[in-house]
């Protein structure tokens, strides 16, 4: 039997990505003209990547390690989550990207390390998605930068989504023809990155076409479509999830029509945070109440109050977005006040669900 990491030495892993995801938003905000506390506006420079690979890198590292149940492969979030923590304290510069290139690296051999185990297209897509994060962070080391990786970031939780929700799809799976076109779209979004690289216009438009296609596919053959008709937690999730696609498919349309993921106008916030905010913290919204019990063995009981934070994330990156688009700074500005909200009130309501769950004997 191979060794795991007990639940109570997991819990520091999952808080150092959450010091960083407070400490992004802080930065975010600085960035919007709001007052934060000085720690928060000195990590203002680094915003993305603390979002990015300092929390849902250590996140998504940290429920790899559990499912692999190996302890090596916790390697990989403790390296992220002190990444995220080096780029708060200011440690020399190539410290950060040098940790998070190392947690990518473990979570990518996790990855193929599964693959190999069980070949199957949802395993492939997760370990092509830990390979554009290990690319992104790479690259990142070597002197790039950071608008220059993003979209390597930005491939890496689209193709993990993806790859996950494939698998969760096997309930309903789809035809051999739909499984080719997701190949096909995948193998696509891989070359438009790589495009990038050389000529950032043409690959980054390239890319932002294949997320509308594959928006548009996981809203077709995503199960959430049928048990978005269930009750409780089950909706929930499938409300989290179908929203999540629209913001994908509004991203990608944005970023087309502004000839690419590329800064340089407002038009690029709108893209990025409806793709990073609207679609990826959609999934987290939506995935935490099944994540948390299996990280940190604790039940997570429903309660309709979890559709709050959702509510406000999409009232407010509505906002926010038309005032990118508008150039009405005073709107986009709100907007992000109340993301960082919804955000608050998402953690408050998972803290608040752990201590219903501590009083109650089943999960709900």
């Amino acid at each position: 039997m191979s060794a795991d990491l007990a639940p109570g030495w997991r819990v520091p892993l999952l808080a150092a990505g959450f010091v960083s995801l407070v400490l992004g938003v802080g930065a975010g905000l600085f960035l919007l003209g709001w007052r934060v506390p000085s720690v928060a506006a000195g990590a203002a420079i680094h915003h993305g990547p603390l979002m990015v690979c300092g929390f849902l890198g250590t996140i998504i590292g940290l429920e790899r390690a559990v499912a692999l149940r190996r302890l090596w492969a916790y390697v990989g979030p403790l390296c992220a989550g002190l990444g995220g923590l080096s780029l708060i304290l200011s440690i020399p510069a190539s410290a950060a990207p040098a940790l998070l290139t190392t947690g990518s690296f473990v979570l990518l051999t996790a990855s193929v390390f599964v693959f190999i185990q069980q070949r199957a297209l949802f395993t492939l897509t997760l370990a092509l998605g830990a390979g554009c994060w290990f690319v992104g962070n790479f690259l990142w080391l070597g002197g790039a930068p950071v608008h220059g990786v993003v979209p390597w970031w930005i491939g890496f939780l689209v193709l993990t989504i993806a790859g996950e929700r494939l698998d969760l799809s096997r309930l309903l799976p789809p035809s051999p023809r739909a499984n080719g076109m997701f190949g096909a779209i995948i193998v696509v979004m891989l070359a438009a990155l790589v495009i990038s690289l050389t000529q950032t216009a043409v690959g980054t438009m390239l890319f932002a076409g294949t997320l509308l296609l594959l928006a548009g596919w996981l809203l077709r053959h995503d199960i959430a479509r049928h048990t978005l008709k269930q009750q409780g937690l089950t909706r929930f999730i499938a409300v989290c999830l179908l929203s999540a696609y629209a913001w994908l498919a509004i991203g990608a349309l944005i970023a087309l029509l502004s000839g690419g993921i590329a800064p340089g106008n407002l038009n690029y916030d709108a893209a990025l945070h409806a793709i990073l905010l609207g679609f990826v913290f959609s999934m987290v919204f939506g995935h935490a109440p099944i994540i948390f019990p299996a990280v940190l063995r604790v039940p997570v009981p429903y309660h309709p109050t979890f559709y709050v934070p959702l509510i406000v994330l999409h009232v407010s990156l509505a906002a926010r977005v038309a005032g990118d688009l508008l150039g009405a700074f005073p709107l986009r500005s709100a907007g992000g006040m109340f993301n960082a909200l919804a955000l608050l009130l998402f953690i408050a309501g998972m803290i608040g669900a752990v201590v219903r769950g501590k009083r109650t004997p089943t999960i709900v």
